[in-house]
């Protein structure tokens, strides 16, 4: 099943996504709830009833009436997370970032998955990207995966992590590289350089849509992995591509972290990382790495960024400038002598 949050002229409404049509699951049903933060805390029962719905529609059965896709404006799935986090699950982009700057792999890696939180009152769907000038010093993308939270949990372990998984969505993580690498020389971050805004969509789908891609996970690991191809176009170039199947540590294992001495609740969105070659930051490395006279890119106003996942859909955003010359960098105190 795949869900999405939709506004017409008048409302904001939950809706089941098939072939280009949205039905307001409200509407199908009106038990249902009309917004997806209140449907995921409804848990399994709602869940079942939305996913019976979906069995029906997909059979033909006629359910009132829908809407194309084309007249409504996608936004996040889950426009308002309880929290957001994300990991740092794929090796190769964390060895090639490191290789590029001239110093060794962590060890720390392969012992435990990582994450930091970010501003999840920042999250959006497809459309404009708003961006202050500072972000535009090295403004990046972010090829990832996201997972959504389905039922609360507190230490789960990673054996029983994939069922806390409600939903899977495409993430883009966009980063503001001279903001974020200035703070976290002070070994606190990274913060300003990632919470203006982090992309999601453009559907919420279920797991059971993706069991035919499911793979092993790497060699010591646990938990459900999918052989799901990732690309990024800017201005309609191909500038990435990896595969979900490449993370080296699972939802699960990422979960059984997040979990770990904490609640995990209904809507919180975690996302993957980073996949290789899922960003300019290892890209233009790696090409001034082979060439000396290799030109780095850098988003732009203007520029349009696509991402897309196999089973997951095809996720548009455009960078757009605020109007303003305000810029935090300018801001930067003198230099302090002792």
């Amino acid at each position: 099943m795949k869900l999405v949050t939709y506004t017409t002229k008048k409302n904001t409404r939950l809706g089941i996504f098939i072939a280009g049509k949205i039905w307001s699951l409200n509407k199908l049903d009106n038990s249902l709830p009309d917004n997806m933060q209140d449907f995921l805390k409804a848990g399994a029962p709602a869940m079942k009833k939305a996913m019976k719905l979906d069995k029906k529609l997909k059979a033909g059965k006629v359910l009132g009436h829908s809407v194309s896709v084309s007249k409504v404006k996608l936004e996040a799935p889950v426009p308002h997370p309880s929290s957001c986090r994300d990991g740092y699950a794929f090796r190769q982009h964390v060895a090639s970032a490191r290789k590029n700057r001239g110093v060794p792999m962590i060890e720390e890696f392969d012992q435990y998955p990582i994450f930091y939180f970010t501003n999840h009152n920042a999250i959006q769907g497809p459309g404009e990207v708003l961006c202050m000038p500072d972000h535009f010093q090295k403004l990046d993308f972010e090829l990832e995966a996201a997972i959504v939270i389905g039922k609360k949990g507190r230490n789960v372990r990673a054996t029983e992590a994939d069922a806390y998984i409600a939903g899977y969505m495409i993430m883009n993580d966009i980063s503001a590289r001279t903001l974020q690498m200035e703070e976290m020389l002070l070994n606190l971050g990274p913060a300003k350089g990632k919470d203006f805004s982090t992309v999601i969509g453009p559907y919420f789908v279920t797991p059971d849509e993706l069991e035919s891609y499911k793979i092993d996970p790497k060699p010591g690991h646990i938990g459900n992995n999918y052989n799901l191809n990732m690309k990024c176009w800017v201005n309609g170039v191909l500038v990435s591509e990896g595969n979900m199947g490449d993370m080296d540590w699972t939802f699960a294992e990422i979960i059984e972290r997040c979990a770990y001495g904490v609640d995990i609740l209904p809507g919180d969105v975690i996302g993957s990382g980073t996949v290789g070659t899922g960003c300019f930051l290892e890209l233009n490395g790696t090409g001034l790495l082979k060439d000396k006279n290799f030109k780095p890119q850098w988003l732009q106003d203007g520029d349009v960024v696509e991402m897309e996942i196999t089973g997951l859909g095809h996720l548009n955003n455009t960078i757009k400038k605020e109007n303003t010359d305000y810029s935090i960098l300018a801001l930067k105190k003198g230099n302090v002598k002792s």
